[in-house]
């Protein structure tokens, strides 16, 4: 009888290691299918090393055992994109967590500087108590609902003007971050399929919205 609750126990993780092969398989195949259909490159494989390639964005330097998979290559929205899931481990032992996000990378062809944009949430009113306070623009609302950083704050003004500011409030919510030759978007939890799709469009709208006076003086930094 003392052998039954084990025999029980591994009975449930072989299901639990048999459902996840069988979902990694089927998501494998709709990213092929979606990638076949939008004319992009796409690789199944995990890629380890695609956070040094692009080590400048914090959402692909968090925690351990991190790799890309699924990754998409290719053109979309009219950008040069890489478009992948991405895993990373927290904690270890019993506060072992894994998470599973999406992101999308866009290269620019003008030289931006880095600016981070995402939604606002509860721990962000802590860490304003302690001095770690955001960027706020003029429009409350949008001051209320996105958290904003970067080191220029007149870069910051400049890009997301009222314009911006009404866009980003109406579009679908991702997080966003922008280096000097790329922008990234992402979630943190797995993309549908059409969502990368949306995020190369809303990195597209972005760069179509930045000012005249700004695209010329960017060109002027080339």
């Amino acid at each position: 009888m003392e052998i039954l609750p084990i025999v029980i126990v591994l009975m449930v993780m072989a299901c639990f290691i048999a459902y996840a092969i069988w979902a990694a398989a089927e998501r494998h195949k709709e990213m092929a299918a979606w990638a076949t259909e939008k004319g992009l490159q796409f690789s199944p494989a995990k890629d380890r090393d695609l956070e040094d390639r692009h080590s400048h964005f914090k959402c692909l330097r968090r925690g351990h055992s991190r790799y890309a998979n699924n990754i998409m290559r290719g053109e979309l929205a009219g950008l040069n994109i890489t478009a992948f899931d991405y895993r990373y481990v927290t904690g270890h032992g019993k506060n072992r967590r894994q998470h599973n996000i999406s992101a999308l990378i866009a290269r620019s062809d003008l030289p931006l500087k880095p600016l981070s944009i995402r939604r606002e949430h509860m721990f962000d009113k802590v860490t304003e108590f302690f001095g770690a306070d955001d960027i706020d623009f003029e429009s409350a609302e949008f001051s209320n609902k996105f958290y904003v950083k970067a080191q220029d704050k007149k870069w910051a003004y400049a890009v997301i003007h009222q314009g911006m500011m009404d866009y980003l409030l109406q579009a679908p919510k991702f997080s966003i971050q922008f280096d000097v030759n790329e922008i990234i978007v992402w979630r943190s939890r797995r993309f549908r399929p059409e969502d990368f799709e949306t995020a190369a469009q809303l990195i597209r709208d972005m760069l179509d919205r930045l000012p005249d006076y700004l695209v010329q003086d960017l060109k002027s930094d080339f």
